[in-house]
């Protein structure tokens, strides 16, 4: 494909008769026909290696106009991340014909691969991207971000094409759609899930870091799109801000939970293993056996069911699916039995709604006479406003918290684990390393207690440090708390 090919299918001026031969935004994996994008980051300038990419072969730079680029042609644009994205899309052409993509704080791994199952047992060959990594027919390869760098994204949905994959499901985080590594593709669906505190020391604040989510629906999706959004029935503000915005743009807006129409959540009741669901849907009441418990776990099985509705598969097929799903790794998944019989959780949640979600999930599960305890912490060089917020969920909805390290990352953790502390109660203890957390839970709850492990999910190292002094330690919730259970630590 030559460079005025793709110019002239971004709607720019062609008639540059030189061939691509590839995509970079990192300079050291230009080669001789690449288009180099030259991006303004955090910590790093890309404008700073536009001469090294030309001096690698690339024929053209997308960078911003006042960069200054020589040798090679300057595709100047004020955005040059959606520019390069809206370029590279023509480049690796074709991608599977069905494509959803999923938004919100909590959920959107378990709503990608959840849709991913339901397809799947639908008889299609199907696939999911994103913070478990690439999910496909034949197995799963991590890629280390909930949404990848656009020429990842791009390379892998077209990899995916190729190996007759015709449905994906893929996360939209907030940064990959603020950094447009989201570009370019025509969705048959996209979906918000919830909203509430993360990523304030990128976005800043809840209304930035709403606008950014809100990207799926006012840009990426194109008009008439249907916009799975779910509605707990709650009042929820940002709830109707979601639905505001897809319907302004014209979007299909097909709401699921308690408050939804297109699918309506009419009871749940938890059972030892799952959950009984009663939906309606098209005027028909169901009632299907889920086999994951949670209020949270229901949720996303209703915006799931809603994804493989809206790209067409037959209702029956999807509500028997609902009663077949999978447990998705690291997310309330079971991960052993102590000596005396109670269980252990481990899940994900890493903000203070998540926390809350996940113990409210559990509670129910718990004997009469019994206990939920939790062991958590909160990561290092991220919003520092959460920690003393989870502190306080714990204390609350927990019989005993235990605080421990997550990520420490460059932060002394004591200092985490102080401000984490700041907000909590008297039923709440703080345990250095994660390791001796998880075996001082698992040891002392008795045969009616549940143990949560919240946090790391399906994470298999702890960080410590930052740039070149940053190591990642191996470490799986789920490993080490069999080995506790088993008297191993």
């Amino acid at each position: 494909m030559t460079l005025g090919d793709l110019l002239a299918r971004a709607g720019l001026a062609g008639g540059d008769a030189r061939a691509v031969t590839g995509f970079a935004i990192d300079h050291r994996k230009v080669a001789p026909g690449t288009v180099f994008g030259a991006f303004q980051g955090a910590s790093v300038n890309g404008e700073d290696f536009i001469a090294a990419a030309v001096a690698a072969g690339a024929i053209a730079v997308v960078a911003r106009p006042e960069a200054v680029v020589e040798g090679a042609l300057h595709i100047a644009d004020p955005s040059p991340r959606r520019a390069f994205a809206t370029l590279a899309a023509g480049f690796f052409a074709p991608y599977p014909a069905t494509l959803v993509a999923v938004t919100g704080t909590n959920g959107k791994t378990s709503c990608v691969e959840m849709t991913r199952q339901i397809w799947r047992m639908a008889g299609e060959r199907a696939a999911s991207i994103g913070t478990l990594g690439v999910t496909t027919p034949d197995g799963s390869v991590s890629t280390g971000l909930t949404t990848p760098d656009i020429v990842t994204f791009l390379a892998n949905m077209a990899g995916l094409a190729r190996e007759g994959v015709t449905h994906v499901a893929y996360e939209a985080s907030s940064h990959g759609l603020d950094q447009f590594r989201n570009e370019g593709l025509t969705l048959s669906a996209a979906a918000f899930t919830n909203f509430s505190r993360d990523h304030l020391d990128y976005h800043g604040s809840m209304e930035s870091y709403f606008a950014a989510k809100m990207r799926l629906f006012k840009e990426v999706a194109a008009t008439g799109t249907p916009a799975v959004i779910h509605d707990a029935g709650d009042g929820s503000e940002w709830t109707a801000k979601a639905i505001a915005t897809a319907a302004a743009r014209g979007l299909e807006v097909l709401t699921v939970g308690e408050g939804g129409s297109f699918l309506k959540l009419i009871a749940r009741e938890p059972g030892q293993l799952g959950q009984v669901l009663q939906i309606e849907h098209e005027g028909a009441v169901r009632k299907l056996n889920l086999p994951l418990i949670g209020a949270y776990q229901a949720a996303n099985a209703l915006v799931s069911a809603g994804l493989a509705l809206a790209t067409g598969v037959p209702a029956s097929s999807v509500f028997d699916a609902l009663t077949r799903l999978q447990p998705v790794r690291g997310r309330l998944e079971r991960a052993a039995l102590n000596q005396a019989g109670a269980p252990a959780y481990v899940d994900y949640a890493h903000t203070p709604d998540a926390l809350e979600a996940a113990i409210a999930a559990l509670r129910p599960h718990v004997a009469s006479q019994g206990r939920l305890i939790v062991v958590f912490g909160a990561g290092g060089d991220r919003d520092a406003g959460k920690r003393p917020q989870m502190g306080e969920v714990a204390a609350r909805a927990a019989d005993v918290a235990i605080v421990t390290d997550d990520n420490p990352r460059s932060e002394d953790p004591a200092t985490i684990r102080a401000a984490i502390m700041a907000g909590a109660g008297e039923n709440t203890r703080e345990v250095a390393g994660r390791r001796e957390a998880i075996a001082a839970a698992i040891a002392e709850a008795g045969s009616n207690d549940i143990v949560l492990i919240a946090g790391k999910g399906h994470e298999q190292g702890q960080i410590f440090g930052a740039g070149e002094t940053m190591r990642i330690e191996a470490f799986d919730d789920v490993e080490v708390a069999r080995e506790c259970a088993g008297g191993q630590c």
